[in-house]
């Protein structure tokens, strides 16, 4: 079967992900979870993809599913190994060279909505589930925001966008033209939050094998 391969997002850990594993797992897929060194002041993206090419080893089948943040580090894994399907999850679409502290003012980011961290993030996920990813969250580096996005041009592998309705930090709107503009694509639309990983994890997980039985992925 395929070998789904996790990117979590910024100051975030596998943690995100560890609802949508077992059903994953229950499906006889392989999964490749990793905490990214977004704590660390040294790392930039390419030493981001480094971690996941290197969890990776030599799997196959690879779906690399990326949210948030997890966009700039997703087709750095794509030029690397093998990749059938990435699947961008709330994802950050990156132009060649562009840096992340960039991102906002380039997109005409409109900002998120008013409110607290869990207001803003996990509004929808269950309360004690969003104290523990909380908990779980680590710093997110300057570094990577410094990073020019090293890329010559977006990945030829099919690439799938799953985009959240009631997300309160990328609104659905301005994200819809986003994607179009800059992946040439529609997106999908799946309701709720930011974090659907948590929210949603079943729901997720369908979508996600949907796009694989698509792709006629083994």
């Amino acid at each position: 079967m395929g070998t789904y391969v996790l990117v979590h997002g910024a100051g975030d850990s596998a943690f995100y992900w560890h609802l949508v594993e077992p059903g994953l797992r229950e499906r006889g897929h392989d999964v490749v979870a990793v905490d990214l060194p977004c704590d660390d002041e040294s790392a930039g993206f390419a030493d981001y993809a480094d971690v996941v090419v290197e969890a990776v080893g030599d799997r196959s089948h690879l779906i690399v599913v990326a949210q948030s943040l997890g966009g700039f580090t997703a087709p750095l894994v794509c030029g690397r190994v093998p990749v059938e399907l990435m699947v961008l999850v709330a994802g950050m679409v990156p132009l060649p060279g562009e840096r992340a502290d960039d991102w906002t003012a380039n997109t005409g980011y409109p900002g998120p909505a008013p409110g607290d961290e869990v207001a803003v993030f996990y509004h929808d996920v269950p309360e004690e589930l969003a104290a523990e990813a909380l908990r779980r969250g680590r710093r997110q580096s300057e570094a990577a925001g410094r990073d020019p996005w090293p890329l010559h041009a977006w990945p030829k592998v099919p690439t799938r966008y799953l985009l959240c309705r009631d997300d309160r930090i990328f609104p659905a709107e301005w994200m819809r033209g986003v994607v179009r503009e800059r992946l040439g694509i529609e997106p999908e639309e799946i309701d709720g939050g930011h974090c659907p990983a948590l929210s949603r994890p079943r729901e997720l997980v369908e979508r996600l094998e949907i796009y694989r039985a698509e792709l006629g992925i083994a």
